[in-house]
């Protein structure tokens, strides 16, 4: 257990380290074969200096291998992990205005769904039933993922205990020491019940289509 936990640290990379990684990764896809020290050197912005020197880290830890006195032969090891390979992780290629089309990008940053919505033991997930908090794009059908609180701040969506029997979603406002949960569809008037106890606030919202 100690042995396997040790070579799990020996494989851990700096950020840069992994920036080195990626960027040898992303241009042999692009162009077939390694990039040049100097290559990456320009393209990070460092050394040709600094990148030998991860380079020979990242060896060292096994994620790379390349073969002395000769060019252009990194290789990457079956054993390198990288963060937007995960499944959870989606390419987030920018930006888009409803009706513009949007740019063509070269090299798209990554969505992690998993770091997104990381339970740190106190999240959970509720699938939406009703349409009382449809003016807020919440709509039946939906899950919403909710952080455990017992507070919130005045125009939270939050999962309220109403009176000890039943839990609703709704706006929270409290006035004084009045507590109103307010729908977002007007065809549901506020309520003001006697007992609140807010068990969690929404931060943030998956939808399938």
């Amino acid at each position: 257990m100690a042995t396997g936990s040790k070579h799990h640290e020996s494989r851990r990379m700096t950020p840069r380290q992994m920036e080195v990684l990626t960027f040898i990764r992303d241009f042999r896809v692009r162009v077939g074969y390694s990039p040049t020290l100097q290559e990456i050197a320009d393209q990070l912005g460092i050394t040709k200096v600094t990148v030998f020197e991860h380079v020979g880290a990242l060896v060292d830890k096994g994620l790379l291998r390349h073969l002395p006195h000769k060019a252009r032969s990194l290789e990457i090891t079956p054993r390198a992990q990288f963060p937007d390979s995960r499944p959870t992780c989606l390419p987030l290629v920018g930006r888009i205005a409803a009706g513009l089309p949007v740019e063509a990008i070269e090299n798209p940053e990554f969505l992690d769904l998993e770091a997104l919505f990381a339970n740190r033991g106190n999240t959970f997930v509720l699938r939406v039933d009703g349409d009382s908090m449809i003016d807020d794009g919440i709509r039946p059908g939906d899950y919403v993922v909710v952080e455990r609180r017992n507070v919130a701040r005045n125009g939270q969506t939050v999962v309220a205990l109403v009176d000890g029997e039943e839990a609703t979603l709704k706006k929270y406002y409290k006035v004084r020491r009045r507590v109103k949960l307010v729908a977002a569809n007007k065809a549901y008037p506020p309520i003001q019940p006697d007992r609140v106890e807010i068990q969690g606030v929404v931060v943030g919202l998956i939808r399938q289509y």
